[in-house]
């Protein structure tokens, strides 16, 4: 976990460390959540980008009659 302060101009930086465990980059899209008394940054990524990321997912599930 780490702190930052809000500038006077209500702006963030994100710290290096966190930039780079999920490969931000300038001019990338974020969405803010809050969460009660919270907020998440979350990054927003291209379709391009998730391309494959539901490879090899388990789809045998157990469906309800109506839904087969």
């Amino acid at each position: 976990m780490e702190k930052v302060k809000i500038s006077p101009k209500y702006q963030i930086v994100i710290p290096k460390s966190i930039r780079m465990r999920l490969d931000l980059v300038p001019g990338q899209h974020v969405e803010m959540i809050a969460h009660g008394d919270r907020i998440e940054v979350v990054p927003v990524k291209s379709l391009r980008g998730m391309r494959g990321f539901l490879k090899g997912i388990d789809t045998t599930v157990k469906r309800e009659a109506d839904r087969v």
